[in-house]
């Protein structure tokens, strides 16, 4: 069992840390015409104060390896809550559920980090912009549904292999 929820949170983490990868990536292209690269400097910047911005490619593989750090973070919580809660592990069983649960926990993964951690972190408090509404609304598709699913897919997957039913647990 220790092995399979360890393979379950690598897959979950790698998940979650590509797709916002991917989506944080370009999204600052796409839709503010930023250089590619740029948002992993910002993130490097909650760390090493705003000369990070002009770091070049060390900045952005340091905030790339935060970005992973956190990634992983995230999903372990959920992953233990999953597995301390049997009503989660039965909301997760369903799409239905996995998109409810998402849509507490993207948003919630986006306040905790711009109310709690950046700013303890960097001694600012977070800029209440629309970059700022685009993040909280893109936590829920980028962050948390990979998250929830991958996570939820597989403790499912577990219970099967297990014989036992979703609602009844894993753990």
């Amino acid at each position: 069992m220790q092995r399979d929820v360890t393979r379950l949170l690598v897959r979950a983490w790698l998940t979650i840390a590509v797709v916002d990868g991917v989506f944080a990536t370009t999204l600052p292209v796409v839709a503010y015409g930023q250089p590619l690269g740029r948002v992993w400097q910002g993130v490097a910047a909650v760390l090493f104060g705003p000369s990070a911005m002009q770091g070049g490619t060390r900045t952005i593989l340091v905030g790339l390896v935060m970005h992973f750090g956190v990634a992983l973070a995230w999903s372990t919580l959920f992953l233990v809550l999953a597995l301390l809660s049997p009503r989660l592990r039965h909301l997760v069983a369903a799409p239905v559920g996995i998109v409810a649960v998402s849509a507490l926990y993207g948003p919630a993964i986006w306040m905790i980090m711009s109310f709690v951690v950046i700013p303890r972190l960097t001694g600012r408090p977070p800029t209440i912009n629309a970059r700022w509404w685009v993040q909280l609304f893109a936590h829920i598709p980028f962050v948390a549904i990979p998250i929830v699913a991958t996570i939820g897919r597989g403790l499912r997957a577990s219970s099967a292999v297990a014989g036992v039913r979703p609602a009844e647990g894993v753990a």
